[in-house]
This record gives C-alpha cells, sequence and structure tokens, in this order.
C-alpha cells in the first residue's frame, strides 16, 4: 500500500530473518529453562509472532517475515517473550530500532543486546500544542508575562491492556517551580481532542514598558514545559505513562509564539536500572526498502531497455516466402527481402542486453531476478526473457551433467517465476499432506545412531516410505494443474537442452527435473514455511521427517543413473531400495513430458478448494441492533478461492459462508464508526460484514486478498459507504435509507490472478536503485568492452568476471543504460531537494523528536534570517 507524496508514491517494506537468541537469563526456580517466542512489532502493534520454543536459553527460531508496511512509523521492535501458563506472558527483554538507523543494519546479520522492557518506555503517538507568551498589565501598572498552554489533541496513542482512557499533565520546570495542571480523561480514546489552555507565569514582573515581550532572557531559558500524557486507571498500581514531551521556551523566540506537533518520549530514567549482558542477545538480518516510485512516464526509457531484452538472443527465422501468395507482386518480394536482411542484421546477443547485464554487476544474481522476473511477468514477456538467457547458458554448458547446476541469473529467475506463478499450484498439490505431517507427529527416524530408546526402525522406515509414496504420487499426478507460463519455460529448456546435447537422450528431463523437483518441490517440502505451506518452522522432528522426505523426492526426480551413489548415509542408501522400480522412473519422465508442453494447459480455476488465509478475528454481528459490546466477537475465518466463511473456533463448521461471488467489494471502514483500529468491511448484497484484524498489516493483507479473489465479480460496486450504518443512518453522509448507494468512490481495481499482482513502476525502479548502487561496475564493465575490443589476447584478470560475447553491441547497451540512470537520478535529486524547502519540522506529517528538533531550531533561525 503507498503513500502519496506530492505526485509520487512510496512504499515501504521489510524482510525479516530472526535468527537465534543466546544467553537469555534463567527462570527463577527449580526449573531454569523458559520457553521464549519472538515478537516483531511496528511500535506498540504487534504483526508478527514467532513459534514457542520450548525448554531453551538459546532458542534457535530461523523465521522469516516479509511484510508491506501500510503507515508511517517509528520504531522497529523485536520482544522475547516467556510463556506462562498461568499468568500474562512475561517480557524479557526487546530490541528497538528506529526507523532511520534501518539502514545501518541493511541485509546483515546482527547480534543486538537485548534492552529491558519497562512502561516508561514503551511509548508511541504524537501530541499538538500550542504557546503563547502573552502580557497582562495590572491595575497598579505592572506588566505580568504568562504562558498560555494549550493542549489540543494527541494521536495514535498506544492501547494499554485493551483500553485508552488519557489525560494530559502539564508543568513549567523550572528554578523553584513545580506548577502542575491536568486536563480531563478521555474515555476509550486513543486519538483525543483535549483543546485545554493553562496559564502559567514566566517572568518575574517589571516596571511597565512600550516594548512588546520585555523578558529576562536569562529567565526564559531555564524555564521548560512538560507535558506528560497518562492512562486513567482503576488499578491499584496507579495510572500507566504514555509517554512525554520537554519543551524549552526559548522555541518561543521573539513572536512569543510556538505551534508544533511532538512525537512523544521515554520518561528520562524511568526504566529500572539492568544491566544489558544480563539480558541475553538476538540475532537478526533486516532488510527495510523504501521504494519512491515516480509516475510512469519517468521510467519509459529505462523500462523499454529492459524489455527489449525479451527480444534478442534468440534470432528467429522470418521466412516470408513461406506464407505469401504466388501472385505477390515483385514489390512485395522486395519487401521481403530487406526486411529479413534487417532481422539477421540487428541480432543482438543476451549478454548486450539490459537485463543480462545487470545480472552482470550485481552482487548477487537473486538482487537482479526478483525485480526482472516481477516486470517481465507484468509486460507478459517471460517466457521469451528466460528462453533467451536460458538458451545462451545452455550453450556454454559443456557437461550436460552440470545443465543449469550453478546460481546463475536463468536459475534464480526460473526460481522466482516458480514462486510467483506456481504458488497456488504448490498449495493445492502438497499443502493437505504436509499439514497431516506435522499434525501426526509420526516417528520416521532411520538413522539407527539417532533413533530413540521407545522407537522400532522398521515401523519409522514404514512410516517415512508411506508418506514419501504419497507425496511422489500427488506430485506426479498434478502435471495438469502446472500453470501454463511454468509449462511454456519448462518446454523451451527442454527444446535448447536436447538440441545442444543430441547424444543424450535424458537430458531433455533433467532440464526440466532440475527445477521442479530440485528447486521448487524439495525446498517446499523441506521448509514449508518459507513457501506459505505453514504458518511457522516446524518443529525438530518434523523437520527432520521432512528433510528425510525431501532428500528422497528430489533423489526420486532427478532420474540419476545409479541412485544409491547420490546419498553420503549408508540408512539413506538402503531405505532408497525401496524405491528402484522402474515405475518410479517412468512416472516422473510421463510427468515430466506433460508440464514440458507448452500451450497443452490452460491455466484454469480448480475445483479443490485452496485455502488461501485464515485465522482469528474480530466481527461484528450483521443484523442492524443498535452498537452494543455484545455485538463483537471473536471469530475463526477462513478464505478459499470458492468462499470466505467463519467459524466459532478452527475446525469446527461455519456460521456463515459467503460465496466468493457475493462479495462485492472490500473496503478499509473509517475508525470513528466503532472507536476501533484496523477495521474493514466486506459488502454483500443484503449488507456489509464489520470486521477487525489484529493489526494494520493483517488487515491491509486480509483487505487485498480479499479483493483480488473478487475482482472478476460482474457486479462488483463503484462506490462505498467508508463509514457505518448505526441509528438509522449512514454516518459519512448522513443518509437514512441503509440501501442508499455509496458515497466514496471503491478503491482502484487489482488484477484477480493473485500471484502476479505486480507494479511495473514501482520494479523499474528497483533496478534503477540497482544500477545506481553498482554504477562503478557498470563503468567497469565499459572499460572491459573497450579492452576486449582493442586487445586481441587473453582479457585482463580484473575483467574476466564480466560476460561479453559482443563488444560493441555491449558498450551500445551500457551506454544508454547510464543515460537513463542519470536522468532518474537528476529527478531524485530534484525531488529530495524541493521535499527539504517543503518539509515543515513541527507539522503533523513531521513532529519534532529526538533527531529533528536541533533541524527546527536551524529551520526557524533559517526563516527567521530570510525574513529579516
Amino acid at each position: 500500500m503507498a503513500v502519496e507524496e506530492e505526485g509520487l508514491r512510496v512504499f515501504q517494506s521489510v524482510k525479516i530473518k530472526i535468527g537465534e537468541a543466546k544467553n537469555i537469563p534463567p527462570y527463577p526456580g527449580p526449573n531454569r529453562m523458559r520457553d521464549c517466542y519472538c515478537t516483531v512489532n511496528l511500535d506498540q502493534e504487534e504483526v508478527f509472532r514467532t513459534k514457542i520454543i520450548e525448554k531453551s536459553l538459546c532458542p534457535f527460531y530461523g523465521e522469516d517475515f516479509y511484510c508491506e508496511i501500510p503507515r508511517s512509523f517509528r520504531h522497529l521492535s523485536f520482544y522475547i517473550f516467556d510463556r506462562d501458563v498461568f499468568r500474562r506472558d512475561s517480557s524479557i527483554g526487546k530490541v528497538a530500532v528506529q526507523k532511520e538507523d534501518l539502514q545501518k543494519y541493511h541485509g546483515k546479520d546482527t547480534w543486538f543486546q537485548l534492552q529491558p522492557v519497562s512502561a516508561d518506555s514503551e511509548v508511541q503517538g504524537k501530541v499538538h500544542l500550542e504557546l503563547r507568551l502573552s502580557e497582562v498589565i495590572t491595575d497598579s501598572g505592572v506588566i505580568n508575562h504568562k504562558l498560555a498552554t494549550r493542549v489540543l489533541e494527541c494521536q495514535g496513542l498506544p492501547i494499554v491492556n485493551g483500553q485508552c482512557d488519557p489525560y494530559a499533565a502539564v508543568s513549567l520546570l523550572g528554578p523553584s517551580r513545580s506548577d502542575a495542571k491536568k486536563t480531563k480523561v478521555k474515555r476509550k480514546n486513543n486519538n483525543p481532542q483535549f483543546e485545554e489552555v493553562f496559564y502559567f507565569e514566566v517572568t518575574r514582573p517589571l516596571s511597565y514598558t512600550k516594548r512588546q515581550f520585555d523578558v529576562e532572557e536569562e529567565d526564559v531559558d531555564k524555564l521548560a514545559l512538560r507535558v506528560d500524557l497518562w492512562n486513567a486507571s482503576n488499578l491499584k498500581f496507579g495510572d500507566e505513562f504514555l509517554g512525554g514531551v520537554r519543551v524549552p521556551l526559548r522555541v518561543l523566540g521573539q513572536a512569543g509564539v510556538h505551534d508544533a506537533w511532538y512525537f512523544l518520549q521515554p520518561r528520562e530514567n524511568g526504566g529500572k536500572s539492568v544491566k544489558v549482558e544480563e539480558l541475553g542477545s538476538l540475532r537478526l538480518n533486516i532488510v527495510y526498502t523504501e521504494d519512491h516510485v515516480f509516475p510512469s512516464e519517468h521510467y519509459t526509457p529505462l523500462r523499454d531497455l529492459l524489455l527489449h531484452s525479451a527480444n534478442v538472443g534468440v534470432c528467429v527465422r522470418v521466412c516470408l516466402c513461406m506464407c505469401a501468395p504466388r501472385h505477390s507482386s515483385d514489390l512485395f518480394w522486395c519487401l521481403a527481402a530487406s526486411f529479413s536482411s534487417h532481422v539477421y542484421s540487428s541480432f543482438q546477443p543476451v549478454s548486450a542486453s539490459t537485463a543480462h547485464i545487470l545480472g552482470e554487476v550485481c552482487r548477487e544474481k537473486q538482487e537482479a531476478a526478483i525485480p526482472l522476473v516481477r516486470l517481465f511477468l507484468h509486460y507478459g514477456k517471460i517466457v521469451p526473457f528466460i528462453s533467451a538467457i536460458a538458451h545462451a547458458e545452455v550453450n556454454r554448458t559443456q557437461d550436460p551433467n552440470t545443465i543449469f547446476r550453478g546460481n546463475s541469473l536463468t536459475s534464480k529467475c526460473i526460481d522466482e517465476t516458480m514462486k510467483l506463478a506456481g504458488m497456488h499450484y504448490l498449495q493445492v498439490t502438497l499443502k493437505p499432506i504436509i499439514d497431516e505431517i506435522c499434525t501426526e507427529h509420526k516417528p520416521c527416524e532411520i538413522d539407527p545412531v539417532k533413533l530413540k530408546e521407545s522407537e522400532n526402525l522398521e515401523t519409522n522406515r514404514e512410516n517415512l516410505r508411506h508418506y514419501v509414496d504419497r507425496i511422489f504420487n500427488v506430485i506426479t499426478t498434478s502435471g495438469v494443474r502446472c500453470p501454463t507460463v511454468m509449462c511454456d519455460i519448462f518446454f523451451s529448456l527442454r527444446e535448447s537442452a536436447a538440441t545442444r546435447f543430441q547424444v543424450d537422450q535424458d537430458v531433455r528431463f533433467t532440464a526440466v527435473s532440475s527445477f521442479i523437483f530440485l528447486r521448487f518441490f524439495a525446498p517446499a517440502i523441506l521448509s514449508p514455511n518459507l513457501f506459505h505451506l505453514r504458518p511457522h518452522h516446524p518443529d525438530p522432528a518434523t523437520s527432520r521427517t521432512l528433510t528425510l522426505i525431501s532428500k528422497t523426492i528430489q533423489t526420486l526426480g532427478s532420474l540419476a543413473k545409479s541412485k544409491s551413489a547420490n546419498f553420503k548415509e549408508s540408512y539413506m542408501a538402503a531405505f532408497y531400495d525401496y524405491f528402484n522400480e522402474q515405475k518410479y522412473a517412468d512416472a516422473v519422465k510421463n510427468f515430466l513430458d506433460l508440464i514440458s508442453t507448452s500451450g497443452k494447459w490452460d491455466q484454469k480455476s480448480i475445483e479443490t478448494p485452496i485455502m488461501l488465509k485464515e485465522g482469528f478475528m474480530i466481527k461484528r454481528a450483521q443484523g442492524r441492533n443498535r452498537f452494543g459490546m455484545k455485538n463483537f466477537k471473536k471469530r475463526w475465518f477462513r478464505l478459499t478461492n470458492h468462499e470466505f466463511t467463519y467459524h466459532k473456533t478452527k475446525g469446527e463448521g461455519a456460521l456463515c459462508s459467503i460465496p466468493i461471488e457475493n462479495i462485492l467489494a472490500v473496503e478499509r471502514l473509517e475508525e470513528e464508526s466503532f472507536k476501533m483500529k484496523n477495521m474493514f468491511q466486506v459488502i454483500q448484497p443484503e449488507r456489509a460484514l464489520y470486521i477487525q484484524a489484529n493489526n494494520c498489516v493483517e488487515a491491509r493483507d486480509w483487505i487485498d486478498i480479499l479483493t483480488k479473489v473478487s475482482q472478476c465479480n460482474r457486479k462488483r460496486l463503484s462506490t462505498y459507504h467508508p463509514s457505518a450504518y448505526l441509528n438509522g443512518h449512514w454516518l459519512c453522509c448522513k443518509l437514512s435509507a441503509d440501501a442508499a448507494p455509496g458515497c466514496t468512490p471503491c478503491t482502484g481495481g487489482l488484477p484477480a490472478n493473485i500471484q502476479l499482482d505486480v507494479d511495473g513502476d514501482r520494479e523499474t525502479e528497483r533496478i534503477y536503485s540497482l544500477f545506481s548502487t553498482y554504477m562503478a561496475k557498470l563503468m567497469k564493465m565499459q572499460e572491459a568492452c573497450g579492452s576486449k575490443s582493442v586487445y586481441d589476447g587473453p582479457e585482463q584478470e580484473e575483467y574476466s568476471s564480466f560476460v561479453i560475447d559482443d563488444p560493441q553491441e555491449t558498450y551500445k547497451t551500457l551506454k544508454q543504460i547510464v543515460s537513463s540512470v542519470q536522468t532518474l537520478e537528476q529527478q531524485h535529486t530534484k525531488y529530495k531537494r524541493d521535499k527539504f524547502k517543503k518539509t515543515k519540522i513541527g507539522s503533523q506529517e513531521h513532529p519534532i523528536g529526538d533527531k529533528s528538533f536541533q533541524c527546527y531550531i536551524r529551520q526557524q533561525s533559517e526563516n527567521s534570517t530570510y525574513s529579516m
């Protein structure tokens, strides 16, 4: 979800690998072990939780989390909790990284020391203050200077224990001063409007003069205003601190007026004195990305260069004479000959294309593959592009046994394509059996060394063989469901490999199996959480079972001539003897033949329901009863490609079922409707279903997937009501008829294909960022082209890493790339400069915080100098 900023769209995303924690303090009791889990929070809002690692002080999580961030935030935080069966889970420590500091840790495995967690440091939100220094003349002619402090409102206060009843405490700090005043309590509102004014005497009375605001500067410099936000509580522990700000009165300046928004800050020295090293540490890998996407026309030159990469590398013979009628005129034949000569003279190797050059200059091929695949999928050119780079790689391969075995641009692009286009294929093929394996917990260990005393080796082998047989059968009978785009790519791989290695009869199979088995099915079985087949990484015993299954399936699919030689472990070689039958090889070859037949199978709706998303949320009753908390209930929601249902608990029958064709729109619901955050509405022909998600990321995910799966419904609405229908009228437009047409346009349409929801401009922006980052290597590649063109002999060592088949064509493309990147660089520089000029620190969009206060003072000083 993008944030619009003066003609730009700003996308935020974060990819996190939660590794492990170590040296967690032991539990103060006879059983010193802990059951720990880790949460990911945007400020105080939890958006992800790992599984619980039991009985460990050094828990290993190994979980990955990715999300698009739909709102602004100040901190990305990680909390380690210890599960407590009888009481609330206790927090052990936290890691909080400010948004401005995320780039320091970009893509690096980093150990962070856990910090203590205290109520005084857990703050979020902002407050709007107005300060005005005024003079009051008494009857005796003496001037008193008073400070009028107006507390206008707060936004985004944290919800503590399910409630937020805030009030503000305002005090003037200084020598011999202890003035303190309070606002009224605003019940059940984390965005309170206070609109209260408090007066404080600022300076000693002075004799009357005509000079306005004749204030002793040394007195003002010693004073500061303190505003603390508190949550009114009925508990015996007292009110909870929500955050505060300290405003030195020197900000008043000569005008004597100050109006600004402030980020709430932790209380100074509020936390307990705890040695950091006593809490342990947490290993994280954080990749935070912020894409500033310009309007589409800015990317036309670079985008055209990239898309042209799909049209080079494979010279297609154009034989017009075979399709021309016999009575064609001589002019037609002249044109045909001219066109044919033009095709052959403009041949360009794929190594000279923009996309291939990106793969050459990036440090990791994966960096280039992700945006390239998404861009080519968006424009329907992924098959010719991959065909071109695969054809070139096959021609460079000398041994058919090593075909597509390296981490080349080709293999990474095909991997990424399968992840995007084949996710539903994986869901319907593997998810049922993977779920069964993870819930049954049958022992499958076949290594005699690792066998437990209570287990039987033959029973374990039979369990494992049963699972392998079932998974092998569901895979080899799933060819009809393989997405068309994957079939077309596999067809191209098969043809290129068979043409290059005509002596090897099996190469047409191994070229395809190296991807579909080795890089698609086997990794999904091994790590089902990474392919959205399971919510978390499996427990150690199940993970071991999946590892053994994955190894066997991978070997079955490889069609290797000596299967036993593929295993280093003797117990695996012995186990594989069960599968040394010709029927397994025949089934694999039939499956590979089927999925590498281009265009034979169309992608179509699968009759078996595919589970797309599920989880607990809170829903409001669908009737028109007067609002009351009794109308909100926690339910288990489940979405398939057929229907959207909710249940009392997971596994029970559906209480309500909404067919996908009955979903007319899915939109956010304004917070003011029920004073509840993260709400959205599923609009049906008769009424809307109001739902509250657990956090902002989950709400966005549900809205996106519900919108995508219902996008092709013929009766979709063009307008909707952003607020609820309560007390006989719509809160947004005040119309009384519950069937009144919507008053707000629905959000923009999204493609119905869930996997291929791609923003072409955003991907082009990411590719520009990569070229900009590796500009030095682009220049080095230009030097390599010149060196290869001029000198006839062995390459210089510094240029040997580049693949350059045609130096002239490659140099020409490099010049075009550099020109396009420099043009976009100028656009970004101009945007940053203009934004800096327009940014008003202290506004609602840019509140004053830790790092921005000095910027605010400098900005005010510059403005004053300019005015003078």
